[in-house]
């Protein structure tokens, strides 16, 4: 029988396929972030997709507004790792095998990949960041943990800038890393927001545990304006927050 651990990797690199935005590989359905393509059409493209339309725990949302609560501490375990750096149509993603793990909410869930989105998709009382990351992670039984972290102009990050120096510009390319550590792109984890939601692109499933840092890391406006150059809007629209509860510590 295959070792626990072997199944987590497995997993991993599945979903690390299957739960990131897809490039226009043949046979799927073209979706974008504007036109009959866009976040408003998503439902209406796919049968499968009908959460995009109908569901009432969707991502992202305004955080604005949030409940104290006593969360438990978000725990990363992240290591250093071969990574590559991939256009896949709709964002720069950055796939990364055995790279560690996170402990949300008391429960293990594996680091898949981590990819952009410009401007940020949560908003913080209506207003955008330039940009937000996303660290994707799951765990043994696929469920889905994502951490947000807004970027903001006004700094250096030299992992960012490495990146967007690296991102191909064309749609399918892909370009090797090396070994870089994550947590360069990482704030305060002591200071975040949970909440339930789902994938902020098609098919909009409603399974992913979502925590937002409540602090942004600052980069430089050169490397955001290389991200802008080659995606210069890729943000799906805020969704209505119907009866969830969203919780801050």
């Amino acid at each position: 029988m295959p070792s626990p651990i072997f199944l987590v990797r497995s997993l991993a690199l599945g979903l690390a396929f299957l739960l990131s935005p897809l490039s226009h590989a043949a046979g799927q359905v073209h979706w974008d972030y504007s036109g009959q393509g866009g976040p408003s059409h998503w439902g209406d493209l796919s049968a499968d997709w009908e959460d995009c339309r109908a569901g009432h725990q969707q991502s992202p949302i305004d955080i604005g507004r949030a409940t104290a609560a006593l969360l438990l501490k978000v725990e990363l375990h992240w290591q250093a790792t071969e990574w590559t750096v991939i256009n896949n149509g709709h964002t720069i993603q950055v796939n990364g095998a055995s790279a560690g793990y996170a402990m949300i909410d008391g429960a293990r869930y594996e680091l898949l990949q981590f990819h952009f989105h410009a401007p940020s998709e949560h908003t913080v009382g209506g207003a955008h960041f330039p940009m937000e990351v996303h660290f994707v992670h799951a765990d043994a039984e696929g469920r889905l943990a994502v951490i947000g972290v807004m970027l903001q102009a006004g700094g250096n990050n030299s992992l960012f800038r490495t990146l967007m120096f690296l991102a191909p510009k064309e749609e399918g390319a892909q370009s090797p890393a090396g070994q870089i550590e994550p947590l360069e792109l990482v704030s305060d984890v002591s200071r975040v927001i949970r909440y339930q939601g789902s994938l902020t692109t098609p098919p909009c499933s409603e399974t992913v545990l979502w925590t937002v840092l409540k602090q942004p890391v600052f980069v430089n406006q050169r490397d955001i304006d290389a991200f802008t150059a080659l995606f210069p809007m890729n943000a799906r629209p805020v969704q209505p927050l119907f009866r969830r509860f969203v919780l801050e510590n």
